[in-house]
């Protein structure tokens, strides 16, 4: 028998897929009575991403830090907190790799700091936002699974692995209410314009180049934001205690070959000719240690949950393209 949850902490709610969890919640779950917001406003939040939150007497924001526990056990006390969802991290490879010390602080440190506060807050269940990329590379035929070893290749992978190896801990020596899940590459509206597809919508809107490491071989599976935040939702409704859930789009696609069903769309909304964006691309050396593919076996949480990803690459892209020309402001890139 699953308790109703109906309190929710969100840490990191103004970036792109903890606002995209939230707008979610407020539109889709009657059982919502709740949303705290508490974010630290880094380079990646914007506040625009909740504008339609602002006026429901249901959400509420804090600005303010994962690591500072006092605070969060002030807001679950206060706001009578049934569960905390953590999606605050450091979460952009590239900057990982310049600098990995902010992403062992923030992505194993804070996480860490959530979970003392949960010990001391013991009825709160605690929901941890991970990523596919703690399972490392494939090889073209195989795919991830819940029982996956973590072998992550990058600074910001093994920030998040660590962090999923406390949570793991947490709940089996403290005995915690706990639920993990791993994620595939997110898309959609108000994505920082440093991710990748941004990235290339920007470079088509403002006639810059498209870079793309290597060969532009390298495999990503891609799942819509709102699918994802579905995902969740259905997790903290009905998943398991201790259990884990691995969340793919079941959109692999090479980047090359992405950057191209980008370029098509863009063009096809804007009326004009696909050759005059493909010849913006352009291949740059590639990123220290770079995985070769990810892929997400999605069969438990499709069985267990009665969940599916709901997008197609192609519609999912085309949706995203139009929101970001209603929002070019969203687009600046140096």
């Amino acid at each position: 028998m699953h308790r109703p949850r109906k309190h929710f902490l969100v840490t990191g709610g103004a970036g792109f897929i903890g606002s995209a969890f939230i707008r979610y919640g407020l539109k889709h779950n009657p059982q919502c009575e709740k949303i705290v917001n508490l974010d630290l406003l880094t380079y990646a939040a914007d506040l625009r991403n909740l504008a339609s939150a602002e006026t429901d007497p249901r959400y509420f924001f804090v600005q303010g830090d994962i690591r500072d526990e006092a605070l969060v056990e002030k807001l679950c006390v206060k706001h009578e907190i049934n569960a905390i969802v953590h999606f605050a991290a450091e979460s952009h490879v590239d900057r990982s790799i310049l600098g990995p010390r902010a992403f062992f602080e923030t992505n194993v440190g804070g996480t860490l700091s959530l979970l003392e506060v949960v010990r001391r807050q013991r009825h709160v269940h605690f929901h941890h936002i991970s990523t596919d990329e703690v399972y490392g590379t494939l090889t073209r035929e195989s795919t991830f699974s819940e029982n996956s070893p973590h072998r992550p290749n990058s600074p910001y992978s093994a920030s998040k692995a660590a962090s999923d190896h406390f949570v793991r801990a947490y709940a089996h020596t403290y005995g915690l209410s706990t639920t993990i899940s791993h994620c595939t590459n997110n898309y959609g509206p108000c994505q920082n314009v440093e991710k990748f597809i941004p990235r290339m919508i920007a470079g088509c809107l403002h006639r810059k180049s498209l870079p793309i490491y290597g060969e532009g071989i390298n495999v990503r599976d891609w799942i819509f934001v709102d699918d994802h935040s579905e995902a969740v939702w259905l997790i903290l409704e009905k998943g398991e205690k201790g259990n884990v859930y691995d969340i793919g789009g079941e959109c692999e696609r090479r980047n090359i070959d992405l950057v191209h069903s980008i370029i098509h769309e863009f063009a096809s909304l804007k009326e004009e000719n696909p050759k005059d964006f493909i010849s913006l691309i352009t291949f740059i050396d590639d990123r220290p240690g770079h995985d070769f593919r990810y892929a997400i076996d999605c069969g438990k949480i499709k069985q267990e949950l009665s969940w599916r990803p709901l997008h197609d690459l192609s519609s999912g892209i085309r949706k995203t393209i139009a929101w970001y020309l209603e929002n070019p402001d969203r687009l600046e890139i140096s």
